[in-house]
């Protein structure tokens, strides 16, 4: 009993001087994440709100830089940005008619010259893209008229239309309609089909460059009174090339090849942006028939000084 006794009144006096208990710190998921700088969590937001997803990204490379620890929570903010604009961007696609989406540029350009010579000419592109998840359409007009001592000497006219399916990222399948009219090349009407796939083998934001082959069907009324329909293949290249944020470059290439007159066409362009909308556009066609009517020459070249208002 007195054993007991000893027992009952010692652990109360054990417990007493025993050292407390330090509770488990936190899981590494549960503890607060780095803040971030003020200065940083101030430009990123701007950036952000701006929409400037160059400008979001040198913020996230430069805060690794500055502060390592809360870099990784920069990145963070970023990606869930662009994640969410790219939601929103797939929703406005998605739900919009055939007259939304459409973005596209007017090019003008033309000169009067009196005196010793009298000379004038014109030249107008109207140009128009509708870009949603699985498709693409584009629509292109244009016209060329050049006049000297009251003689026309030059007058070219094209429309062509083309609707590309995208069954990948970078693949698509199209299809392609033009006419055209130049009678100084040899011909007064020819049209074009061509069905084929196209690839983007560069696609940055900075430079796209896409390549299309298939065949076609071609038909063409020549100015020295025959005609001549015939199936040929068609390629094309097209590359874009931002080289600042306010000049760029383009070369856009085509050939259609056949057992008779084959055609191969290049224009080559620079633009700089004036302010806003409108840029000045300097570019220079060479256009090559390969068996042209008796007495008209293979290959024809333009050259272009213009406005460009784009939308």
């Amino acid at each position: 009993m007195g054993k007991l006794l000893i027992l009952a009144l010692a652990v109360p006096a054990l417990l007493a001087n025993a050292d407390p208990v330090t509770p488990a710190p936190a899981p590494a998921a549960a503890q607060d994440a780095p803040e971030i700088p003020t200065t940083i969590r101030a430009m990123l937001d701007a950036a952000i709100a701006a929409g400037n997803d160059g400008e979001v990204s040198t913020i996230v490379k430069y805060a690794r830089v500055v502060d390592p620890g809360s870099a990784d929570e920069v990145a963070k903010l970023a990606d869930a940005w662009r994640k969410e604009r790219q939601t929103r961007h797939d929703f406005t696609i998605r739900e919009a008619g055939f007259f939304d989406l459409w973005t596209g540029k007017v090019e003008l350009g033309g000169y009067i010259t009196t005196g010793n010579t009298e000379n004038k000419g014109l030249t107008g592109v109207l140009a128009l893209t509708r870009e949603s998840v699985r498709w693409r359409h584009k629509i292109t007009a244009q016209a060329d008229y050049q006049e000297s001592l009251g003689v026309t000497n030059r007058e070219h006219y094209l429309a062509a239309y083309e609707p590309n399916f995208k069954f990948s990222r970078l693949g698509y399948v199209y299809g392609a309609a033009q006419y055209e009219s130049d009678k100084f090349l040899g011909y007064y009407n020819r049209y074009s089909a061509s069905l084929g796939a196209g690839y983007s083998a560069i696609k940055q934001p900075n430079l796209t460059l896409d390549v299309e082959l298939g065949p076609a069907f071609r038909s063409t009324e020549f100015t020295d009174e025959t005609s001549e329909s015939s199936i040929a293949g068609r390629g094309s290249v097209n590359m874009n090339w931002k080289l600042t944020p306010s000049v760029s470059f383009a070369q856009n290439a085509s050939a259609y090849v056949q057992q008779f007159n084959s055609t191969v066409s290049s224009t080559s362009s620079l633009s700089a942006k004036l302010f806003g909308p409108l840029a000045a556009r300097i570019s220079y066609a060479v256009q090559y028939e390969s068996e042209p009517p008796e007495g008209r020459r293979t290959t024809d070249t333009t050259g272009r000084a213009s406005l460009v208002y784009s939308f």
